[in-house]
């Protein structure tokens, strides 16, 4: 069984920048592939950033692309959401998960979730 544990959010101000931070126990981490997921007030789970078990293979999320950076530390079974410029829009809880992949690739479905960590963004 796989534990994940989110750090990192916190109230911030428009422009400015976070680092998430998810720490995986009890699998091996790096063949696990990685996922961040946020969810607004009312509003549905987004996707938004993915990254295979070597992380080779990622994918960001257009509505913030070029904003948002994943990576990984396989030697620290942590992954990493980097947030830049942002904006009131990405206020969200955001969810980290996880799921064993034989290939590496970026995957859509999870098994393990985190409990998820509150990102507030004023203007």
């Amino acid at each position: 069984q796989v534990q994940l544990v989110e750090s990192g959010g916190e109230l911030v101000q428009a422009g400015g920048s976070l680092r998430l931070s998810c720490v995986a126990s009890g699998g091996t981490f790096s063949s696990y592939a990685m996922g961040w997921f946020r969810q607004a007030p009312g509003k549905e789970r987004e996707y938004v950033a993915a990254i295979s078990g070597s992380g080779g293979n990622q994918y960001v999320a257009d509505s913030v692309k070029g904003r948002f950076t994943i990576s990984r530390d396989n030697a620290k079974n942590t992954v990493y959401l980097q947030m830049n410029s942002l904006q009131r829009e990405d206020t969200a809880v955001y969810y980290c998960a996880g799921r064993w992949s034989l290939f590496d690739k970026v995957v859509i479905e999870y098994d393990y979730w985190g409990q998820g960590t509150q990102v507030t963004v004023s203007s």
